[in-house]
């Protein structure tokens, strides 16, 4: 390959397309007299190495599932919730069965994701999940229950919706009360497992969508931007209107 007749631009075009360089074409990029060239082989160095990193974080994220499938376990769902916090809306949780041994590029715990990410990621799981449930608890039962205990109900309804019943069940934080399947919790979950990981995309983004929708009916109190959270102009908004019925009753407004 004779990079000094190339030009920048080709040299460019050259590394989008290149999967592997052999030795003796990385050394004459790195000692091009260009320095544009040799920014780019850098750059494409960078990629190279961040794209390694990123395949090793996501196997990392299987070792649950993997050490499961040894055992003979086959349908393993994962289970995660979104809104135990806020001050209004629902407790949504989900349940995904992840085709085994699928691997979702930039799948990671959703509270880390930009909004637009976590919506791309959404349509990924949907089309690598063998199944899923998503459901939730109100604000109403939020209140009649406390929220640990709603949101175990929100996890029991997602489970329930799946088409492929588990065998197993890798949940975030807590074990789910009174779940019928064998289970496991891990702290931190979302980060750590695969499954748990698409089930808090599944959750937050349908979280979200329903606080969008609520922003609609009660638009003073700003959901579509503080998802039902206490911030400053939340808990203002809450001293001029007061509660309207989306409001956790049982929750702290002030």
């Amino acid at each position: 390959m004779h990079f000094e007749k190339m030009t920048v631009k080709e040299v460019k075009v050259f590394l989008q397309q290149a999967k592997e360089l052999t030795p003796g074409q990385a050394s004459l990029l790195e000692n091009d007299q260009r320095r544009g060239v040799v920014e780019l082989y850098k750059r494409y160095c960078y990629q190279k190495e961040a794209k390694i990193r990123e395949k090793n974080r996501l196997e990392a994220m299987l070792s649950e599932e993997l050490q499961l499938i040894s055992k003979g376990f086959k349908a393993i769902a994962g289970v995660d919730e979104a809104g135990r916090g806020p001050l209004a809306g629902p407790v949504i949780a989900a349940a995904v069965i992840l085709k085994p041994g699928v691997l979702i590029d930039r799948l990671n715990d959703s509270k880390q994701l930009s909004t637009k990410t976590r919506e791309s990621l959404f349509e990924q799981v949907i089309l690598n999940a063998l199944s899923y449930g998503i459901a939730g608890a109100t604000s109403e039962e939020i209140d009649q229950l406390n929220i640990h205990a709603a949101t175990m109900l929100a996890m029991q309804r997602a489970l329930e919706k799946l088409s492929l019943k588990p065998d197993y069940v890798l949940v975030d934080g807590f074990k789910i009360k009174d779940c019928m399947f064998r289970q496991k919790a891990i702290k931190g979950g979302d980060c750590l497992s695969m499954s748990i990981a698409a089930a808090s995309i599944l959750a937050k983004v349908s979280r979200d969508k329903i606080m969008a929708n609520l922003h609609h009916q009660y638009p003073e109190y700003g959901f579509d931007r503080n998802k039902g959270y206490g911030t400053v102009a939340h808990r203002e908004a809450i001293t001029k209107h007061g509660l309207c019925p989306a409001h956790r009753r049982t929750f702290s407004m002030v």
